[in-house]
């Protein structure tokens, strides 16, 4: 199957396309439907190509002792962890209406599916393509259901090995071959030495067949443009409308200014990545006209002189003659004019004698 193919209607992701940024919008929206209406817009005026969120149906995800469990942490919304996380969460009829609202202003809408029934809503919901968060990663029977759903998927894979990822890719790929792998380490914040980019060469290697993309908690975005100048085809960034507010994820995310700042960044490297193939360029030119050095005549040289190295050298010159790595290529030919010195090596100089022409 190729390396690229259709994440969302009409855009594709792999190969020569551009690096697909998904903004994580997660539970950063407080459990407000105004501000997560507020924070899809934000996105899509920032440039990135998808607003996301998390969906969980709670008792699917957790069990009961789980939700009942005491919860005072600063960041809590709820005297216990379940109060917390209904506080957080969306129903079916908000998914909709923010769904709609993303069509509406025209930036592709999905979830990360936190349990099997998430995922089956999220695909009544029709989402474009699955994600699967790192704590599903090693979850083969949610995996492989997700798979058979057959909308692409993506996948991250915070706190798996490679011996893990080899089985989600073996697991996967029959099912489904429209899938990716973004390197992951899921900490909040990220710090920069447990980032691992090294770990993008290795999925390449590795998985040569799929997309590779990266899922950052760090801060800043210096990072996250590496990854993209590294082959990351897919980026995904938590994001915040204020890094101070109530919830652990802020911290680790983008606000507006960031992520603006993120996606022109990115598309700038995207362009002066440019092409593998190195030779002289139109907008060099000019410079090469005026600094490009010529080989000259050291010395006085007399018609029917047989050229040795010690005659020439090379210095800028009026007019162009020999490149300069055509040095050696001059040596022993026989000069049918006189050449005074300091004079430029020409072509219409050198007896039975033809520059080579470049590719």
């Amino acid at each position: 199957m190729p390396l690229e193919f259709e994440l969302c209607p009409g855009r594709r992701v792999g190969g020569a396309q551009p690096c697909f940024i998904i903004a994580e919008i997660g539970q950063n929206h407080q459990g407000d439907l105004a501000i997560a209406k507020q924070m899809i817009r934000m996105v899509k005026e920032c440039g990135a190509d998808c607003a996301k969120f998390q969906k969980s149906e709670l008792e699917h995800k957790f069990n009961k002792k789980a939700l009942e469990r005491p919860y005072t942490s600063k960041h809590s919304w709820g005297k216990t962890y379940g109060e917390h996380k209904r506080h957080l969460e969306f129903s079916h009829d908000q998914y909709r209406e923010l769904q709609k609202y993303a069509k509406e202003i025209g930036i592709y809408f999905t979830a990360s599916g936190m349990d099997e029934m998430a995922v089956e809503f999220l695909h009544e919901l029709d989402v474009p393509f699955f994600k699967v968060g790192s704590g599903d990663t090693n979850n083969f029977p949610y995996l492989e259901k997700t798979a058979k759903k057959g909308r692409p998927i993506v996948i991250s894979s915070g706190m798996q090995s490679m011996d893990t990822m080899h089985k989600v890719y073996q697991l996967v790929k029959p099912i489904n071959p429209n899938f990716c792998i973004l390197q992951c380490t899921s900490a909040y914040p990220l710090q920069p030495e447990d980032v691992n980019l090294h770990v993008i060469t290795a999925y390449q290697s590795a998985f040569p067949d799929i997309p590779i993309g990266y899922s950052g908690h760090e801060t800043g975005i210096a990072i996250s443009v590496a990854a993209v100048a590294m082959g990351a085809k897919v980026l995904e960034r938590h994001v915040t409308l204020d890094k101070t507010w109530k919830g652990s994820d802020h911290q680790a995310s983008l606000e507006p200014n960031e992520l603006a700042e993120l996606v022109r960044t990115i598309r700038l490297v995207e362009k002066a990545m440019g092409s593998p193939v190195k030779q002289l360029l139109p907008c060099e030119m000019a410079c090469n006209e005026k600094l490009g050095k010529s080989v000259v005549a050291k010395v006085t040289i007399p018609e029917g002189t047989v050229l040795t190295l010690a005659m020439l050298t090379v210095k800028v010159g009026e007019p162009k003659g020999y490149l300069p790595e055509e040095i050696f290529d001059l040596v022993g030919k026989k000069v049918k004019i006189n050449i005074e010195e300091d004079e430029t090596i020409t072509e219409d100089a050198i007896e039975n004698h033809v520059k080579k022409v470049k590719c």
